[in-house]
């Protein structure tokens, strides 16, 4: 049985994610995906809390063809302990899949096999233009599974955003 990593912000989950996905689970049985910087939110780079998150992906996925898991990854600031932090927060896997130049190079230091997925429409499917889309309030809406559009209803998300735009990011605003 092969059991596939794959990391990222998800600020917030989108469809180049869901297409990264679909792609690794024709290689793999068992997919984790591991939602990294989970100790931030409530900030212009990372509006979303953890458990957001959480909710995006899991209803964004619910009907995948293989067992998936979904575990929030706090940063640990040492790029040297890092790996061995994943590994402890999460179940054995085989392969980490990410495109992120300092995750493929930290795995493969370890000896853990990297695949680096091809990305898709990366100019308009970035978690960075989807937020801004947001913040000017154009359309993003089609960018990302409806679910997602859901949770950020659900949440306040868009205001959300747009109130941290106008206090800089600054919670004392």
């Amino acid at each position: 049985m092969k059991r596939a990593f794959y990391i990222g912000r998800f600020q917030p989950f989108h469809n180049g994610h869901l297409t990264v996905i679909d792609r690794i689970i024709k290689e793999a049985d068992e997919l984790i995906i591991g939602i990294g910087s989970a100790q931030l939110s409530h900030d212009l780079e990372n509006p979303f809390t953890a458990g957001e998150r959480v909710l995006m992906i899991t209803r964004a996925l619910e009907g995948l063809s293989r067992p998936f898991y979904v575990i929030p990854i706090e940063d640990i600031k040492r790029n040297a302990l890092w790996v061995a932090h994943i590994t402890s927060m999460t179940p054995p896997f085989d392969t980490v899949y990410t495109s992120n130049p300092l995750v493929i190079r930290l795995f493969s230091e370890a000896g853990i096999p990297v695949c680096s997925p091809e990305m898709f429409k990366r100019e308009s499917h970035s978690g960075t233009s989807i937020r801004e889309r947001m913040r000017a309030g154009e359309v993003w809406e089609d960018l990302v599974p409806r679910v997602v559009v859901d949770v950020i209803t659900e949440v306040d998300g868009i205001d959300r955003i747009r109130d941290l735009d106008r206090s800089d990011g600054d919670p004392s605003f």
